[in-house]
Formats: structure tokens, C-alpha cells, sequence
């Protein structure tokens, strides 16, 4: 349940900026736990939303014109929608602007906005952003709300404003995330199957690293880019080739004299974890937690060593992790350069692992990593 202080908080800054009563919206963040750098490339992803949100309090204008304000950041900015957009401005309010135009919105709107998705862990703080106040424009606006639309007008949003080319697994669990429930996502047909978050005796752990390196995004999209390019070299072995969801291990093999080290490298990670994805969907499925465990420790090994998209902080945490008693798996999850690592844990060792997993982090780097057990949360809404 939303926390009913911070809904009152929400509504008494709009009174005091507006002066009239708001409607309430929600949409939360996620975890990804696996299936990592595999959406872009049209593959299969496994995350689930968490009881973290982005609240969003709002009303409907007579006119063209949008006011937003950031409750935690005490910052707010305006735009009118007939007039010429701005773009990456590089903070909030692209994603503001960059949903509002995505969603081609007409009418107006008065908002405010708190998020307690933790900012740059991971957990896709960005796409409750963007989806929460999407919601809130096409509601108050009475227009349909199109979940898929949403989806794809807050990606547009992160691609054209923000000027990360983000793959849809975010946007889409932000959305389509059911309490309870991990979603398969297919990131090509965008079919997916919601699967229970049922493992006995385990709980799913996260730790935030307070990491973040200011390369993560530059190198995401130069990820994409050495991903595309080997799709263009793959074309050689397997005329055809869409992306690399249509590539198999063979295919590089085949390819070998023809793919740079680098390239051969990016290849294989998202080629192997698409595998690994829908092998540890079986896991969720058989409630067999050693199998998605291993799994996890295979991803994460794979996104260190192919992809790249680590740090030191994110391998020990996850090497601190394999030699605590009662972990099952442990990877980073998110674009990588920091952020966070999900770990599936037994129940009665949690509080062992947070003291140990604490202690160890804090004396090699100096400070204590975040450590959160979320629950599996539904998508996006509009609070009664």
C-alpha cells in the first residue's frame, strides 16, 4: 500500500501551488533478475516491478500548459505543448517534456511528483518517471490509457530527450507488472507470461552499491552500437539476421575469423543470456532456486567478462556473496557501472548475509552498501 503520509505531502504541495484538489498516480520501478543488455537485441528479459514508486499528483488545465514539480529535488519548470520542444537538457524535466510530446498530449496539466525509487541504483527510477507521469497526462487528459502506447512513448521519451537508446523492459514491467509475479518478456513479439515469485525458503535481496560511474550511459549506447555491428558481420554466416536474438553460438563460430575480439564478445554475452533467461523461467516455474541460482552467477560472470558493463564494486559484492552461506545466486542487475546486485537468498540466512555482505563491503571501500527486500508490485495506476 502507498504511503499515506507521502500522498498527503504530495497533496498539500499542489494545494499550496495550485490551490485546487488533485488526482493521485503511481508506477513503479523494477529489478531485473536476469536477462541483462538482451532487450535492445530483441530478446527475453525476467524483471519484476518492486513496492518502490514514483507518486504523481495532478490535475487537468483549460490550456496548453504543463507545470511540473519535483517535490524531493524542490524544483520545478513549464512548458507549453505548442511550442518548439527542448531536448536533453540533461536532467528531470526531459523526461517530462519528452513523454508529454511522445504521447502527443494537447491539453494541460498541473503536477507534482515524489519518487522513493532509489536515483542511479539500477531500479529503473527513470522509467517510473516517465511512465508515472505518462499515466497521470493521458488520465487527466480522459483519454484512453493505452499500455503499450505508454510503454513506447516513455522509451521514445528516453531515446529522443534523454538520448539514451534504451531497449522497452523497463517501460514495459513499469506497466504490465502484476503483485507476485515475475514477467517473461519476449522484447520482439512483446508477448509475455507472467510467472509466480514462488521459491520456498528463498527471498530476493538487493544491494545497492552507491555506485555510479559516469560512463554508464555513454557506454550503453556504444553496447548497442557494437551489438548492431555484429549483426551487420553476421549477415555473412546467416543471411538474414535481424538481431542478435536470431544469432546462435554456431553462428560465431562460423563467423570467427570475421568478428573483431570486442564484438565477438558483446555477441556472446547477449547471445548466452537469452538462453539463460528462458532457462531460468523454467526455474521460476519448477521452484528449483539452485538451477536459477547458477544461472545468476553465469550471467553475472558473462556481463563482467564479454559485456563489461561491471565495476570492482559490483564483482565483490557478487564474490562476497558466493562465499556467504545460504546464497543461492547473485549478479549485478541494471545498465551496469555500478548500481546494484540481486541476490536470491535462503530466508531463515537473510540477516546473516545483509551483516556479513555489509562488513565486508564496508572494509574494502568505506562505506555500506544499501541492502533492500522488495516484493514483487503491480504496474502502473491511478490511486484511489
Amino acid at each position: 500500500m502507498e504511503d499515506l503520509e507521502k500522498i498527503r505531502t504530495l497533496e498539500m504541495r499542489f494545494r499550496r501551488e495550485f490551490a485546487r484538489s488533485p488526482r493521485f498516480f503511481r508506477a513503479p520501478g523494477r529489478v531485473n533478475l536476469i536477462g541483462e543488455h538482451t532487450d535492445y537485441n530483441d530478446g527475453f528479459v525476467l524483471p519484476f516491478a518492486i513496492d518502490r514508486f514514483c507518486l504523481v499528483a495532478g490535475a487537468a488545465r483549460a490550456d496548453s500548459t504543463i507545470n511540473a514539480a519535483a517535490l524531493d529535488l524542490r524544483e520545478s519548470f513549464s512548458f507549453d505543448l505548442r511550442d518548439q520542444a527542448i531536448r536533453r537538457r540533461g536532467d528531470w524535466r526531459d523526461y517530462i517534456e519528452g513523454t508529454a510530446r511522445s504521447l502527443g498530449i494537447r491539453q494541460g496539466a498541473d503536477l507534482v511528483f515524489s519518487s522513493e525509487v532509489p536515483i542511479g541504483a539500477g531500479l529503473s527510477s527513470s522509467a517510473a518517471l516517465a511512465i508515472s507521469v505518462g499515466f497521470a497526462l493521458l488520465a487527466l487528459a480522459d483519454d484512453a490509457i493505452d499500455k503499450r502506447k505508454l510503454a513506447f512513448a516513455a522509451q521514445r521519451a528516453e531515446h529522443d530527450f534523454v538520448g539514451i537508446r534504451s531497449g522497452i523492459m523497463d517501460q514495459f514491467a513499469s506497466v504490465f507488472s502484476t503483485r507476485g509475479h515475475a514477467l517473461l518478456l519476449d522484447c520482439r513479439s512483446l508477448e509475455f507470461e507472467k510467472i509466480p515469485i514462488a521459491f520456498e525458503d528463498f527471498d530476493i535481496i538487493v544491494c545497492d552499491s552507491r555506485i555510479k560511474h559516469e560512463l554508464a550511459s555513454t557506454e550503453y549506447n556504444i553496447r548497442r552500437r557494437e551489438c548492431e555491428a555484429g549483426v551487420e558481420i553476421l549477415r555473412a554466416v546467416k543471411p538474414g539476421i535481424q538481431s542478435l536474438r536470431d544469432a546462435a553460438l554456431t553462428d560465431l563460430e562460423k563467423a570467427d575469423d570475421l568478428l573483431p575480439d570486442t564484438i565477438k564478445r558483446r555477441c556472446r554475452h547477449v547471445i548466452g543470456e537469452n538462453a539463460r533467461t528462458l532457462e531460468a523461467a523454467r526455474g521460476l516455474r519448477d521452484n528449483d532456486p539452485k538451477l536459477f541460482g547458477r544461472l545468476m552467477f553465469e550471467s553475472h560472470s558473462s556481463l563482467r567478462d564479454d559485456y563489461q558493463v561491471s565495476c570492482r564494486e559490483l564483482d565483490f559484492l557478487v564474490d562476497a556473496a558466493a562465499g556467504i552461506d545460504g546464497v543461492a545466486g547473485a549478479r549485478m542487475t541494471g545498465g551496469g557501472f555500478g548500481g546494484c546486485t540481486v541476490n536470491l537468498v535462503r530466508s531463515d540466512t537473510t540477516q546473516e548475509f545483509e551483516n556479513e555482505i555489509c562488513r565486508e563491503y564496508s572494509n574494502k571501500f568505506g562505506s555500506r552498501p544499501v541492502i533492500y527486500s522488495f516484493h514483487a508490485s503491480d504496474g502502473a495506476a491511478e490511486i484511489d
